[in-house]
């Protein structure tokens, strides 16, 4: 990428500041999201309920980084991170790496239209070129703030469910009720699948209310779409004011085991998803992004499970090991997937009476094709034997092609690909 826009976009960072509150206030007044001049009041009581929250997932760093974005990433060691507090880890001895990594086809150097993330790139928070120390893992630390522009504090960290437990049907599809719209392409198989990979481009889609979200992944599911038991691993990129309180693309996890009812939340805000990594934030910002008409920059997100242990691992690039929902956490996916799925999910809250502006990828329709509209290519699934196998057919699904729509093909270089995305509300979609 230019020199000259990377400096330009670091000096822009240097201006951003972190909000700060004082729980000494009886009463705080939130902005809600940016520059909103909406306010509301805090009870001293509820006050005291989040501090007791933030006290027990945001743990004792032994270093500190200021991200020039305005986030704190906390240095946290191993062993003291939020996951080991679920009671089901209780006794869990950190896995320091999968037994069997899979098998992995010949990386394929000719495709050179787009730049990967991971080698060409930083997340923000290494602009100065710092990382956590070996025996730590980096953690976004968690403000008054992030809590309050939650719904709840049940609600911190989770999806708000999509699922209608009363629809009467086992499709896909299923996902896309409540507001949540999708443009997305699956798997309709009878094998087993112990894993998912693909490359997904990413962007900075605009955001029109602070409680919607858009964000492109990977699902890894098992369980019935119409029953309170589906099991979700999801990993990928999001931008969620509500969640981060910004507009800036950031990695994420997420995980269920009972339809996004009780269990599970986004990245280690519970206890759950065990990082192994120090020098990758989950949920810090990615940079540099992609833009319309110029340089494409992406990102390349492995799921997989290791055959010996059991634990559903996250890679980013071909080599670099994130870290892995332990098997404990599941039922279903204590065995293995039944369903892939790879694309885009909005809200849509409607809170202006009409479809809503958030866009989906970049925001353009994928006919618009490359150096335009979002896309995830190179789809790939982990098979019983841990070999990643090329997808060949899948099934693409949109509720609503007037506003986010899907278009896969399949060539030598990107094997099957997709684009996908939408503008939202458009003289079509009201």
């Amino acid at each position: 990428m230019d020199a000259i826009v990377l400096a330009s976009k670091r000096s822009l960072l240097l201006f951003l500041l972190i909000v700060s509150l004082s729980l000494s206030q009886k009463v705080i007044h939130i902005s809600a999201f940016n520059d909103t001049k909406s306010y509301r009041q805090v009870s001293s009581l509820r006050l005291a309920r989040i501090q007791k929250h933030l006290n027990k997932i945001n743990k004792s760093p032994v270093f500190t980084i200021q991200s020039p974005d305005g986030d704190v990433i906390d240095c946290v060691p191993k062993r003291k991170q939020p996951a080991l507090d679920h009671p089901l880890l209780k006794h869990h001895k950190i896995q320091k790496a999968p037994k069997k990594m899979p098998k992995m086809k010949g990386k394929d150097d000719d495709v050179k239209e787009a730049e990967n993330v991971l080698e060409g790139a930083w997340q923000m928070w290494h602009v100065n070129g710092t990382w956590c120390p070996k025996g730590t893992v980096p953690i976004r630390r968690n403000t008054m703030n992030d809590v309050l522009r939650a719904k709840s504090l049940f609600d911190f960290g989770k999806k708000r469910r999509s699922i209608d437990l009363d629809r009467q049907t086992e499709k896909p599809d299923a996902l896309g009720t409540n507001g949540h719209e999708h443009a997305i392409a699956y798997t309709e198989t009878s094998s087993e699948i112990y894993g998912a990979k693909a490359t997904i481009n990413v962007w900075d889609p605009k955001i029109e209310e602070v409680n919607e979200f858009s964000l492109s992944q990977i699902w890894i599911l098992s369980g019935s779409f119409v029953g309170p038991d589906l099991n979700s691993i999801e990993a990928g990129w999001q931008v969620s004011p509500e969640l981060y309180g910004d507009n800036r693309p950031r990695l994420f996890t997420y995980w269920t085991s009972d339809s996004y009812q009780a269990t599970g939340c986004y990245n280690l805000l519970c206890s759950g998803f065990i990082q192994t990594n120090n020098k990758i934030a989950i949920g810090a910002a990615i940079s540099p992004l992609s833009t319309f008409k110029g340089n494409q920059f992406d990102i390349t997100i492995l799921i997989w499970k290791d055959p010996k242990m059991g634990n559903w691992w996250m890679g980013l690039g071909d080599s670099t090991l994130v870290g892995y929902w332990p098997a404990e956490l599941f039922t279903h996916l204590a065995d293995h997937a039944t369903t892939v799925e790879w694309g885009g999910e909005v809200v849509n809250t409607r809170a202006s009476g009409r479809h809503t502006t958030t866009q989906m990828g970049s925001g353009h329709f994928p006919d618009e094709g490359f150096g335009k509209a979002s896309y995830f290519r190179n789809l790939e699934v982990v098979d019983s034997d841990n070999s990643l196998v090329p997808v060949r057919d899948v099934k693409i699904l949109a509720e609503n092609t007037e506003c986010y729509d899907i278009k896969s093909s399949h060539n030598t270089e990107w094997g099957t690909y997709f684009y996908y995305g939408g503008p939202g509300f458009n003289p079509r979609c009201n």
